[in-house]
């Protein structure tokens, strides 16, 4: 059995709709530099914020994702993107503009199959093909999926399990691959509450024009745009880290060295059947903070040579030097995901 929900398809010959008059909310800073990208605290998250919601666009990336990111920037938002291997491996610089411009990037299949009539290994592989395509554009590792049209079954979530892949559906479902107008669109997005996930799409002018009104609305309900939490799949505060700036080699992945700042390098010196463990290296700095990801389940059961922090998911690592050197490890359980391995996503002086 499986369960198919309609619409995460957008479509060919969307209705078109023009604004009569556009409302500027918010306003986002992005300062890119040598240093790469900089994420400043946009209105949304200096606002209270009584609750979070996921913002999500299926089908990237598209020849109009340009637009919709300079729609999201101009308003403030942090969504996350669904995207389709194919399509990022067609386009990797709008792929990796994505991640440039503050969003998330997610698996949403190779190339938009109904996933739910292939066997195991099929799902194996067109899965393993997107996180692989995606995290060569983008230098980001998927930890959210999304099947489909909606469409899923027990072996689909075991195989995307399997790869350290929490499945997303949504609670609404903002109807613009059906031909919704800009009114209908922001009605919808309007029954959005704390923590509830609402599907949009990539490419889709109205669904640009509606995003204005729709910040309009959660504002006025002390609502903001949060990121999905790869433990729960709901949407979360935004856990203030921007995404890496540059993919990491092949191998060992290493932060580039800011102006002033630091380099860590990460190896994997030591993998037993269950754990594995980490050695960081860092250069350019005798105080610093980096920051470690991890993959879902993946969980650190012990660390040394620094002093660990969390963020809310437990998967975002905050290790600060506590003057036992610049080398610092941790020793991660495997919990079923064998193969992936943390990224380092910043190295900080001071």
């Amino acid at each position: 059995m499986y369960a198919s929900i309609r619409g995460s398809r957008r479509p060919s010959t969307p209705r078109k709709s023009r604004l009569t008059f556009r409302l500027a909310v918010l306003a986002s800073t992005v300062a890119l530099g040598a240093a790469g990208l900089a994420v400043a605290a946009t209105p949304s998250s200096a606002a209270t914020c009584n609750g979070y919601v996921g913002l999500t666009f299926d089908d990237g990336p598209t020849g109009s994702t340009s637009a919709l990111l300079s729609v999201l920037r101009a308003n403030g938002v942090r969504a996350t993107m669904f995207n389709v291997g194919q399509n990022v491996q067609n386009n990797q610089s709008a792929a990796r503009a994505q991640v440039d411009a503050g969003m998330w990037v997610a698996n949403h299949s190779w190339n938009h199959a109904h996933m739910t009539s292939m066997n195991q290994s099929q799902m194996q592989s067109d899965l393993s093909q997107t996180n692989s395509a995606i995290q060569a554009a983008t230098g980001i590792r998927p930890q959210l999926f999304r099947p489909p049209y909606g469409e899923t079954n027990s072996t689909l979530q075991s195989v995307a399990s399997s790869l350290g892949l929490r499945q997303v559906i949504w609670d609404v479902d903002s109807q613009d691959w059906n031909g919704a107008s800009v009114s209908q669109i922001v009605s919808n997005a309007s029954r959005l509450q704390d923590g509830q996930v609402i599907l949009m799409h990539d490419g889709i002018q109205n669904t640009r024009d509606a995003i204005p009104q729709i910040m309009a609305n959660l504002t006025s309900r002390n609502l903001c745009p949060g990121m999905l939490s790869p433990s729960t799949g709901r949407a979360v505060a935004p856990d203030g880290t921007p995404p890496p700036t540059t993919p990491p080699p092949t191998g060992t992945p290493t932060t580039p060295p800011p102006s002033g700042g630091c380099t860590a390098t990460a190896t994997t010196p030591n993998v037993w059947g269950d754990r594995y463990n980490t050695s960081v290296t860092v250069q350019g700095a005798s105080n610093w903070t980096v920051v470690v990801a991890l993959t879902p389940p993946q969980r650190v059961s012990t660390t040394w040579n620094g002093s660990p922090s969390w963020d809310s998911t437990g998967y975002v690592m905050t290790m600060r030097s506590n003057g036992s050197g610049n080398t610092f490890g941790f020793t991660t359980m495997m919990n079923g995901n064998s193969g992936a391995r943390p990224q380092i996503r910043s190295c900080t002086a001071g």
